[in-house]
């Protein structure tokens, strides 16, 4: 945790609880670091990277170490009618922060960053729900730069997609992508990115949130927001 100013943020939740947070964090320190493999250390594991995913691994964990993650606040698109604008702050970051953990950071982890937002959001009573779909990206003249499998988090007309600041660290990703994290109405979506939902999929079950990340997240909120 950082060591910033805490600041109250009381809003309500669907069934009319009131919620307060009692510390939102300005800036995460160091963090753990869960390894891709059972039984193989994360330095163990990094020397067996190509010399230039080797590189970003490394400049990912000096971040870690220095407390200079990025973090979805930075530079969220926020029209959400949803909590507050600081609860809304502090639980992307909170995510993010744990699903960092990730040996390579979180751009590879949007499927347990949207599964552990869902928990969240349910469990402060709001009505909502995790997709799985495909995310389309466009340039700024409208041609599509890149699509792949993606999920994120609907509540209502609201849509989450938070933690897409995060690709341009993901070497699967083509460069131009850039993006911001949206909080608000699907309909006003940004015009960089398309979600396309599919019925049929379900976020994945994940033993990292299921054992480590969930358990966190829930304490945090229960001795914070619901406290």
């Amino acid at each position: 945790m950082g060591t910033g100013a805490a600041r109250a943020a009381p809003s309500i939740n669907e069934n009319g609880q009131k919620l307060k947070l009692a510390v939102i964090p300005d800036r995460i320190g160091a963090m753990r670091e869960i390894s891709p493999a059972v039984g193989v250390s994360v330095d163990d594991w990094v020397k067996r990277l190509s010399p230039d995913m080797r590189r970003l691994v490394e400049e990912i964990r000096r971040q870690k170490r220095e407390g200079t993650r990025p973090l979805p606040s930075t530079n969220l698109i926020d029209r959400s009618a949803i909590m507050t604008k600081g609860h809304r702050l502090w639980l992307l970051d909170a995510i993010a922060t744990l699903v960092d953990e990730n040996y390579a950071g979180r751009s590879e982890m949007c499927l347990q960053f949207a599964t552990l937002l869902d928990r969240a959001l349910s469990h402060l009573n709001f009505p909502s729900r995790g997709v799985v779909g495909t995310a389309i990206y466009y340039a700024l003249n409208g041609e599509e730069i890149f699509r792949w499998k993606h999920g994120w988090v609907r509540v209502g007309d609201e849509v989450i997609d938070g933690s897409v600041d995060s690709l341009i660290e993901n070497p699967s990703v083509p460069r131009e992508v850039s993006l911001a994290p949206y909080w608000g109405p699907i309909s006003k979506i940004p015009r960089d990115r398309r979600l396309r939902e599919e019925h049929i999929d379900m976020l994945p079950p994940d033993v990292d949130v299921e054992n480590i990340w969930w358990p966190h997240l829930k304490r945090q909120i229960e001795q914070g927001m619901l406290a």
